[in-house]
């Protein structure tokens, strides 16, 4: 009889098969339907690229949780069944929008329904949180329009963040396995099988995804991923209140990356709603890093991530120092490291341009 390690493993691997091979078939239906992502101003691809490999990730985690649901019989239903309609909707409507293109307030009312409905549904919202070093803190009815905020916020924060070849993959690759380490520490078997199918399917795409990309994960893959990790971070904090930060944690790279560049336009004066290209991951390819490398750093980073994630879940006051200690140590290296390698490359356009003169 085989252990229940050789087991995960092997389902892992053909979970992660299946999808390359899905995500190939994706490939070619969207290359001969011509649902193509065109280069433009913001772009950061040269070429018109397949989109819609999402599809398949969206396809494998939600009828594998479905299934898991059926054959354990540990998931309630109106949760299930309220996460399920709610990703099923995000992730069609973003579908919608890789094929043919949506208004911003369009997607932005879906986001703000899907987070409406698993709330409704399902009761998932944060009654209480723990933080590093002070504890539970009692939200009450301030826990929903905060978990409101959270998940339209995380939902469309890894959208912005799938600018670049495997950045959004690989992040969903560590942020699953996280996701399989805090629902075995925690002993939420299924937050632990999402975090397992979403880190497969995540696997398979990949191969198609990294650097130079065949094709992108669209729409359809990053809303759905940025909606189903901010729902695995408000439903685990329901048994444990520590899931709430050590999830965000999780994504933390994405989290971060956004709300600075987010903090950064506001200061400077600019329109936040206007379509932009000054995202961290993004700054760094325009001064000459490649995606393959970019995507790599972040990765890292999340790869991290993980460690005082897991370790605030189980030894609450030593994950609390790995968390208000490394995580500002590494935000704070990944600013200076993009600043000094803007200096570094501005310097060598101005010699560049001086040389040049005759």
């Amino acid at each position: 009889m085989l252990s229940e390690s050789i087991l995960i493993t092997l389902i892992y691997l053909g979970v992660a098969i299946s999808s390359a091979v899905l995500v190939g078939l994706v490939y070619r239906l969207t290359l001969a339907w011509q649902i193509l992502d065109v280069p433009n101003h913001r772009s950061l691809h040269d070429f018109p690229t397949p989109r819609g490999g999402g599809l398949v990730i969206v396809a494998i985690s939600l009828a594998g949780w479905w299934s898991y649901a059926m054959w354990s019989g540990k998931l309630p239903a109106m949760m299930l069944y309220s996460y399920i309609v709610a990703a099923a909707l995000i992730a069609l409507v973003s579908w919608i929008d890789d094929v043919s293109g949506l208004d911003n307030w369009v997607r932005f009312v879906v986001h703000l329904s899907g987070a409406i409905i698993v709330i409704l549904g399902s009761g998932a919202a944060w009654q209480s949180i723990a933080l590093p070093f002070y504890g539970e803190l009692t939200l009450g009815m301030l826990g929903i329009p905060l978990v409101l905020l959270w998940i339209v916020g995380l939902t469309n924060a890894y959208n912005f963040m799938d600018g670049i070849d495997g950045i959004a993959g690989v992040q969903a690759l560590v942020a699953g396995l996280g996701w399989m380490l805090l629902g075995s520490l925690g002993n939420q078997p299924e937050c632990a099988v999402l975090g397992m199918l979403i880190a497969a399917g995540s696997a398979g795409f990949l191969w198609w995804n990294l650097p130079p990309a065949r094709i992108f994960m669209g729409d359809v893959g990053s809303a759905f991923l940025g909606f189903t990790f901010a729902f695995l971070a408000v439903w685990a904090a329901a048994k444990d209140p520590r899931m709430a930060v050590a999830g965000i944690v999780l994504v933390w790279p994405f989290v971060f990356d956004s709300i600075f560049t987010l903090l950064r336009r506001v200061r400077k004066g600019e329109n936040i709603f206007k379509p932009h290209r000054s995202h961290l991951y993004q700054r760094l390819v325009q001064i000459g890093w490649s995606h393959g490398k970019v995507s790599a750093l972040y990765a890292l980073l999340a790869v991290i991530g993980i460690v005082p994630a897991a370790v605030f879940v189980h030894w609450p006051t030593v994950g609390s120092w790995l968390i208000l200690i490394m995580l500002p140590l590494l935000a704070g290296g990944l600013w200076i490291l993009v600043v000094c390698h803007e200096k570094k490359f501005s310097a060598s356009i101005c010699n560049t341009s001086s040389q040049s003169v005759p």
